[in-house]
């Protein structure tokens, strides 16, 4: 079984310019997930960042991490990352079995969510796997100017809400075949559910940046 790591991190981002080579911390934002990758290598073969952009590539480089040169046509930003999954396949050599996706925008990781998830992924014979977090607010929409409580009654209390879940973007699990057919979440996949702060880190905008470096200064 041969299982490796992908790391997505294109050059362009529009809200948060240069975002995956902002220093958080310590490190690039980037390099957070190559050496979370680095951690588990009992399970990760090898790690690959996929780039259009020389300094996040020169710096994946210098970390240790193999670089594949994502084409143009491959970096627009309505492009899926599925998109990019596959052209690092497609352009490795050797059999790969399992994909393991590292999203550079969810840097900080509970140390032992892989060892864990990967162990539920064997034991379940899944044939791709996410990480979700239960959610404890209270949704609705607003339609003709009223709001329409989605996962609640008015005056139900938050304690006595129906679960509900979130994909929040930690930690993703996938045979390569199914990548290979344009696909990281299959209809079976299994929901790894995780409770933890850093699940709440997703980095778009200079306001998440600073929140996750608190998080991270808080939790050395």
């Amino acid at each position: 079984m041969k299982t490796i790591a992908i790391i997505p991190a294109r050059g362009g981002s529009k809200r948060l310019p240069q975002k995956n080579i902002k220093v958080l911390g310590e490190y690039p934002l980037l390099v957070h997930s190559i050496l979370y990758a680095q951690s588990n290598n009992k399970i990760i073969d090898k790690i690959y960042v996929t780039t259009d952009d020389e300094e996040v590539k020169k710096t994946a480089l210098e970390f240790g991490a193999k670089v594949i040169d994502r084409p143009q046509l491959l970096s627009g930003d309505l492009e899926p990352t599925v998109s990019a999954l596959k052209h690092v396949l497609q352009s490795i050599e050797g059999e790969v079995e399992n994909v393991v996706l590292l999203q550079p925008t969810n840097p900080l990781r509970p140390q032992n969510l892989l060892d864990d998830a990967f162990e539920i992924y064997k034991k379940e014979n899944c044939d791709s796997l996410f990480t979700v977090s239960r959610n404890h607010q209270k949704f609705g929409k607003i339609a003709d100017k009223k709001f329409i409580p989605f996962n609640y009654t008015i005056g139900q209390r938050s304690q006595d809400l129906e679960p509900i879940f979130f994909e929040n973007g930690l930690l993703y699990i996938t045979r390569a075949s199914l990548i290979l057919n344009d696909i990281i979440i299959s209809e079976n996949a299994f929901p790894f559910e995780v409770n933890h702060i850093f699940a709440s880190v997703d980095i778009d905008d200079q306001n998440d940046f600073e929140y996750a470096a608190y998080l991270l200064s808080k939790n050395k």
